[in-house]
């Protein structure tokens, strides 16, 4: 049996970052279940969420360490790596986000901008919104509600793989990741001799 320590507290997200990733989920929650019904509180959480989407992409050059995407984007092959430790439970433990939950947060953020910007290109069609009177009003509309639909299905979609992902490596590494995402620390067991069991590469 491994000699083991008493779990350290390590603070990962800072509170712009918890204030960023709820209030992703209230807004793209609300502009999800608002787009027939009340349009123009889907406009509105569309300008919130491109917004935040704005910020996280600065907060991520700028920010503390465990918010840079230089701390965890990684390559395909890493990822593929560690989905497959994961599979049978070997996964090296990370602090901030794993090489899977990187290749989320991009993932994520690219499908919301992409979302937001042809949400933005239809209500330019309208003569409305930021976009109104540039090159977007000449595309084909039918064209453009299609692949703004299927952006925000698919941004659902990957949200619920990122619940899923949440649930079993909380489970794996045996910590709270929703309890961490709202008051911005971990508890990391260490192993005699050995330091923290995670890497920040």
């Amino acid at each position: 049996m491994p000699n083991l320590d008493s779990p350290q507290v390590i603070k990962v997200w800072d509170p712009f970052v918890r204030i960023f990733h709820w209030s992703l989920a209230l807004f793209f929650t609300v502009a999800y279940l608002t787009e027939d019904d009340f349009e123009t509180v889907h406009f509105y959480m569309g300008y919130a969420i491109s917004a935040l989407i704005g910020f996280r992409l600065l907060w991520g050059i700028v920010g503390p360490k465990y918010a840079r995407f230089s701390n965890f984007i990684t390559g395909r092959d890493k990822v593929v790596s560690y989905l497959k430790l994961l599979l049978t439970g070997k996964a090296e433990h990370y602090v901030g986000h794993n090489p899977a939950g990187g290749m989320m947060v991009v993932a994520l953020l690219l499908l919301l901008a992409m979302t937001c910007f042809f949400g933005m290109t239809l209500l330019a069609m309208d003569g409305g919104g930021p976009l109104a009177g540039t090159f977007v009003t000449v595309l084909n509309e039918d064209l453009v509600e299609e692949v703004h639909e299927l952006c925000a299905n698919a941004t659902l979609l990957l949200v619920f793989v990122h619940i899923a992902g949440v649930i079993v490596s909380s489970f794996l590494h045996r910590e709270n990741l929703i309890r961490a995402m709202v008051t911005g620390v971990k508890k990391v067991v260490t192993e005699k001799g050995k330091g923290e069991v995670h890497a920040d590469k």
